[in-house]
């Protein structure tokens, strides 16, 4: 029964079947284009409806159906039965329903017989499991049996369903036919695609061979260039490089084809020693000549023009050496190079200039610092002096009244060397200062401006003469340049300490310059080290005159001092325990000494001319106190009080001379403490 309910299934047309049907869950195998199966038989059990549906008009249908498509889509393909040669369906049945499933077996058996396949059940198909919806075999077979008996039985179409069959068809093969010419549409164009790739292929396989052949001569190129580039650099020259030389205008860019000419003709001597008779070389020497002496003149013109300029009045010479000078120094390097006698007289030019120039300007204000009022110390100052007179004059031989002054008081005079003003005083305001200074105010502005200047100078020589120059040259034509403008300072320092007693102005004099010495080694200057050294000269012999006198002072009033103590009572009460007034100079002497040699050496002159000066003054002091007579109080409490005066003035100082001398006089005050 269930064979004969698919033979019946696929015997009828595929549109007449309603939606309403449920099929089988199992998977059917439909290799071929025709149904399942094709009975030659009616299945038993159909109603006599059904019964007019024969074989015949079956096959007959689904041959005009086939034929059909067949023309519609052109196919050539050809129907083919099979007939069923598989394994006995009674076996499968029995092997789907089991031992419980034997009943009508033998009505299956014979339909089952008469049944052609296009496919036969392999053992493999058997092992497959199925979902059946819970319902067995029976229970499966039984609605799938209720489902066919309520199935409409195919019968004849109508004209109307024809026609309408027939409208839906032909709009179908209309369809295929749109379907046919797009899809050969796009075969052409695909076609055509193609053979555009074969000929793009093609292009870009000539690129590809035309790129190789072109890098294999890129890269010949590039190595003939460079062996051959070195060789036609240095036997030619470019005409631009010729026109600037000849007729350009001195700037860097001149400067950069002066020192690619310099190159050119370093290279060609070279060439031409090593490779004689190269007619290359032969005509390129004297083009080079050419462009060396046309560059020679143009440069002697140049410096020339500007060593004028610096003859200029009112002109600032550094403005014109860091402009004019510096930014073609290479200038100078080339011209010594080329034409050795040329660059030397240039260079003498210059210095002669330069010496000029200084001397003016020194001499110009060293007339303007000789108007400064300064405060006139002779030999009245001195420390044994009784009556030290307060004058102030000029740098002139006429003395004149000033203001007063204190001869051995240091007071806000060790500001000059605590200032952090590295500018010296104008000419114009040295023309205007009507106050009056003590001696180290125009030591210290001459000599600042001074070293100022020569460290320009120096600076300046040392990198536009260098390296065509060696260091000791540059040297010899510094101190030529400065010769005449030292001479000056050294004649402005006798001018100033040459006759005066101010032993605190030189001391600071001396100070000053031990600065300035100081100063040229962090500029590294050396060639000014003899000037310095010259100075020093003046000043430490100066010094030691004044502290002589100062002793020769002091020893003077102690022998004048009566050998004996006064026998009458009343000289004895004029007598007073009060500190001397040589005292109180000779601590604030020694305070300004000792304030200013915080940093002192023990190889100083003036240490020694103050240990003098101190023994001095304590045998005076001793002498002195011998007018007390037998009165021993009285003489150790003058003693203590001259020799803590003396410690209560230099307190504050410091340094290793200060703690020595603070030590000295804390021991002589000790001493005499307890009669005190």
């Amino acid at each position: 029964m269930w064979l004969d309910r698919l033979a019946g299934q696929s015997s009828s047309p595929a549109p007449s079947q309603p939606g309403s049907r449920s099929y089988s869950p199992a998977p059917r195998r439909t290799p071929s284009g025709l149904g399942p199966y094709i009975t030659s038989q009616q299945r038993p059990g159909l109603t006599p409806r059904s019964s007019s549906l024969s074989l015949a008009s079956t096959e007959s249908s689904a041959s005009s159906l086939l034929a059909s498509s067949r023309r519609a889509n052109g196919s050539t393909l050809k129907e083919s039965s099979t007939i069923y040669n598989g394994p006995d369906p009674v076996d499968v049945l029995n092997a789907l329903l089991g031992d419980d499933r034997q009943h009508g077996t033998s009505a299956t058996k014979s339909a089952a017989n008469s049944v052609s396949s296009v496919s036969s059940i392999s053992p493999e198909d058997l092992q497959l499991e199925f979902d059946f919806g819970g319902l067995s075999i029976r229970e499966l077979a039984l609605s799938e049996e209720a489902a066919v008996n309520s199935v409409s039985i195919y019968r004849p179409q109508a004209a109307e369903e024809y026609d309408r069959d027939k409208a839906k068809f032909e709009e179908l093969h209309r369809s295929i036919r749109a379907c046919d010419e797009v899809l050969s549409s796009v075969e052409t164009n695909l076609t055509s695609f193609r053979n555009d790739l074969a000929t793009v292929s093609a292009d870009i396989e000539t690129l590809q061979a035309r790129s190789t052949a072109l890098n294999v001569r890129l890269e010949n190129r590039k190595a003939v260039e460079k062996g051959l580039g070195p060789v036609v650099e240095e036997i030619s020259v470019s005409p631009t490089v010729v026109s600037k030389i000849a007729e350009g205008h001195i700037d860097e860019g001149w400067v950069k084809v002066v020192a690619e000419i310099d190159k050119r003709a370093t290279a060609h001597k070279k060439n031409v020693a090593s490779a004689q008779g190269a007619k290359g070389l032969q005509d390129l020497s004297p083009l080079l000549e050419k462009l060396v002496l046309k560059a020679t003149e143009r440069i002697r013109d140049f410096l020339v023009a500007q060593i004028k300029a610096l003859r200029s009045p009112h002109i600032n010479a550094q403005v014109i050496q860091q402009q004019n000078f510096l930014k073609f120094r290479d200038l100078y390097s080339f011209l010594h190079k080329h034409h050795a006698a040329l660059a030397d007289e240039i260079g003498q030019a210059y210095m002669n200039t330069m010496r000029w120039y200084y001397a003016n300007q020194f001499t110009r204000y060293e007339n303007a610092l000789r108007k400064i009022k300064l405060h006139s110390l002779d030999k009245t100052d001195v420390l044994g002096n009784e009556d030290t007179s307060r004058k102030g004059t000029v740098l002139s031989s006429s003395k004149i009244s000033g203001p007063p002054h204190d001869a051995f008081n240091l007071g806000r005079r060790i500001d000059l060397l605590r200032t952090h003003n590295q500018s010296a005083l104008s000419s114009y305001l040295a023309e205007e200062d009507q106050s009056t200074h003590y001696l180290e105010a125009p030591f210290r502005n001459f000599n600042l401006a001074l070293i100022d200047n020569a460290t320009a100078e120096y600076t300046f020589l040392a990198s536009f003469f260098s390296p065509a120059l060696n260091y000791s040259t540059i040297s010899r034509h510094f101190t030529y340049i400065f010769e005449p403008t030292f001479q000056l300072g050294q004649t402005l320092t006798k001018s100033l300490v040459g006759d005066t007693y101010d032993a605190i102005g030189v001391l600071l004099a001396v100070r000053l310059n031990q600065h300035f010495q100081f100063e040229l080694q962090r500029r590294k200057v050396p060639a000014a080290d003899g000037y310095l050294n010259g100075t020093a000269m003046l000043l430490w012999p100066r010094l030691q005159a004044i502290m002589n006198a100062h002793c020769e002072s002091v020893r003077a009033l102690t022998t004048a001092l009566p050998t004996r103590p006064p026998t009458s009572k009343a000289e004895q009460s004029k007598l007073s325990a009060a500190p001397h007034v040589c005292t109180q100079r000779f601590g604030q002497l020694l305070h300004g000494i000792l304030a200013l040699s915080t940093e002192a050496g023990d190889d100083e002159p003036v240490v020694t001319s103050l240990r003098r000066l101190r023994s001095e003054m304590e045998a005076f002091l001793t002498k002195y106190s011998a007018a007390f007579g037998s009165d021993k109080r009285k003489r150790e409490r003058f003693l203590y009080n001259n020799y803590s005066l003396i410690l209560t003035i230099i307190s504050d100082t410091q340094g290793k001379l200060a703690d020595e001398e603070q030590e000295h006089f804390e021991g002589l005050k000790t001493a005499f403490q307890e009669a005190a």
